[in-house]
């Protein structure tokens, strides 16, 4: 009797989905083995795809035919500020024509210096002062002033725009939730996930090849930031805060602009910093349309294979990086700490007076320069070069090592890389829809498993599935790895108070590093293809799953961790069985960034031979060919909108149940 009631009961729900996904996994390969009955199920007919390409290149196509007036006017306007930055900080003023032209010169590189040290010491002290100043003092001596000047005054005209952009468009999103939910997040995902190169392509159609294009597809990419800080900072502001405004009889415009973002400054802040650092890093890959620069210069060196003078331009872009990302940061802490000027005065210099200390320095080192040309350019005979350096190191590396890396890459292509391609490759794209359908329904219901499989058969049926699966492949494996590196690194972290301190420099630094930093040695050692992508990918990409892991952990509940110890659990049981658990979610968000940070440098690794979606853009983007580049761009965007939907809609699970 005993026995017939509990054989009724229904399943627990974990033992019926592992039911659910073995008949499904069983199907797909059944699917597999009879591929030669059902082919069109494996591999997607030729014959059945949809000409998206074709109707993007034709709607780009009547877009520069027939408004050709209105990328006129806007290259025209936005060329105005632009023209004027890299006048004064690369180039020089020309005011006339012909031989009666008189040039006004450019900021003298020893007044930026010295305003460099100037601003890290206000906003940070001594040390920031030294580490700023330092660093632009060190691209001037190692002679890259004038690239990384024509650098800085690109960022310097698109992150005001992004910022400005990214504040209303933000505001719009928190006032308006269904607008945030319809247009403004699905329009953020799209644009965070695109590939950096396929918004080169639009650009480069309509816009031509100028760092006006340079400028705007930096300005696309760089505002998602802004706008996400803006949306979260204004829903953190303390309910008695904006209770208080309405109170003091503030109208809606006033509690916006005097009371609601004043409150959030501090996010606001930490948005700054973050676009700045996309600027940066959008710059370096919009070079290949007109932007110029220290990207320009580490894409012709790269070309020419120049170990010496590439490593010199990405230190220079690693050095700016550092000084950009440092400075904000610390004008972010000082905001947080409500730093504010009291005094109010009507004269100017006395209200600012370091910012008029600055613009005195400014003027003064360029007014020398007219007539000490050691103060308007940098004096050859001062700069160093390290390139014969870096050249002789990695000769010597590749003599005396080139056997045991030969072998190294040998083996992890035959033995790992090369088998999982092929697997990725042969699985059925029918299958994988189907499956990841079922991920989604499992995760979070109907809506979430259409939309999975919706964006799976689109890179099936716009004839790109094995390009899809090859980045699949590549930026699978190179995600496994970084979590595998990243995960016990921020678990080490996390128990050790003096491994943290030496992690976090690191991390900080790598960061702050521009994609393109991470190929030049990597390339220099193990030459084109998959090898150099993957290791490329797995130090740009390490970082989220060590800082994420490390702040799982130390933010349990000290009270779980304490009423632990009293039950008696030894520290490795309060690790494993308490905090370790706890902490799941957020390894698991660290997991989730991880893999979209290795989407987005597999893409730049196009530049060294892979062959996947992003050889496709790259492609696209050397031929102009609109429609093929911006279908590839969605199709990777759609990767990584997946993936990143399935993770959430896990975590989302995970911490509804840990409560």
């Amino acid at each position: 009797m005993t026995v017939t009631a509990s054989a009724s009961e229904p399943r627990p729900p974990l033992q019926r989905w592992l039911l659910v996904w073995a008949a499904a996994l069983a199907a797909v390969l059944l699917l597999f083995l009879l591929q030669d009955s059902v082919p069109w199920a494996v591999d997607y007919p030729a014959g059945a795809v949809v000409p998206v390409a074709d109707w993007v290149s034709a709607l780009m196509g009547w877009i520069k035919s027939n408004l050709s007036w209105l990328t006129r006017s806007i290259t025209a306007v936005l060329g105005v500020p632009l023209d004027f930055a890299l006048n004064l900080l690369a180039k020089n003023f020309k005011i006339g024509h012909g031989a009666d032209a008189y040039i006004l010169p450019r900021l003298s590189w020893v007044g930026v210096c010295a305003v460099a040290f100037l601003a890290g010491h206000v906003v940070g002290g001594r040390k920031l002062s030294l580490l700023v100043g330092g660093c632009f003092l060190y691209i001037a001596l190692f002679g890259q002033w004038t690239s990384a000047m024509l650098t800085l005054a690109l960022i310097s005209i698109a992150v005001p725009f992004c910022i400005v952009t990214g504040l209303f468009a933000g505001i719009w999103a928190w006032r308006k939730p269904w607008a945030e939910r319809l247009i403004v997040s699905p329009a953020l995902d799209l644009m965070q996930t695109i590939p950096t190169f396929a918004y080169l392509i639009p650009m480069l159609l309509l816009f031509g090849n100028s760092p006006v294009s340079a400028m705007i597809a930096t300005a696309i990419f760089a505002t998602p930031p802004m706008v996400r800080a803006t949306m979260l900072g204004l829903s953190r502001v303390p309910l008695e805060i904006s209770e208080f405004s309405d109170m003091a009889g503030c109208t809606a415009r006033q509690k916006l602009w005097r009371v609601l973002l004043p409150s959030a400054r501090p996010t606001l802040m930490v948005g700054v910093n973050q676009v700045i650092m996309l600027a940066l890093n959008m710059v370096i890959i919009a070079s290949m349309i007109g932007a110029g620069g220290l990207g320009y210069d580490v894409l012709l060196a790269l070309r020419a294979l120049k170990v010496g003078e590439a490593m010199e331009a990405g230190l220079a872009i690693v050095a700016l990086a550092i000084a950009l990302d440092r400075l904000s940061q610390a004008i972010a802490h000082k905001q947080a700490k409500g730093h504010v000027h009291q005094a109010v005065s009507p004269s100017f210099w006395r209200r600012y007076p370091n910012l008029t200390l600055a613009i005195a320095i400014l003027a003064a080192t360029t007014l020398l320069g007219l007539f000490v040309p050691a103060f308007a350019a940098v004096p050859k005979a001062i700069t160093f070069t390290t390139a014969p350096l870096w050249k002789a190191a990695v000769n010597w590396v590749t003599i005396n090592f080139f056997d045991a890396i030969e072998a190294f890459r040998v083996a992890l292509i035959l033995n790992v890389l090369n088998p999982v391609r092929a697997f990725c490759e042969g699985f059925p794209w029918l299958g994988a829809v189907f499956l990841l359908g079922l991920a989604g329904y499992q995760l979070s219901g109907l809506r979430l498993a259409a939309l999975v499989a919706a964006l799976t058969a689109f890179c099936a049926i716009t004839g790109l599935w094995e390009k899809t699966m090859a980045t699949v492949y590549l930026c699978g494996i190179s995600a496994f790895i970084a979590c595998l590196i990243g995960i016990p690194i921020g678990l080490m972290a996390a128990r050790s108070d003096r491994f943290e301190k030496i992690v976090t420099p690191i991390i900080d630094t790598l960061q702050v590093l521009p994609s393109f930093c991470f190929i030049i040695p990597v390339v220099m050692l193990f030459r084109v293809g998959d090898v150099t992508a993957m290791i490329a990918t797995i130090a740009f990409a390490v970082v989220p799953a060590i800082r994420y892991t490390n702040h799982g952990i130390r933010q349990v509940p000290p009270a779980l961790i304490e009423a632990a110890k009293v039950s008696g659990c030894t520290p490795r049981q309060t690790f494993f069985r308490v905090q370790l658990p706890l902490a799941l979610p957020e390894i698991m968000l660290g997991v989730n960034q991880t893999i979209l940070m290795a989407l987005a440098m597999i893409i730049i690794c196009a530049m060294v031979g892979t062959r996947d979606l992003g050889q496709e853009v790259f492609i696209a983007l050397s031929k102009a060919d609109s429609g093929r580049g911006i279908v590839a761009g969605l199709a990777i965007a759609f990767i990584g909108i997946v993936a990143d939907r399935l993770f959430s809609a896990w975590t989302a699970k995970a911490r509804a149940r840990l409560g």
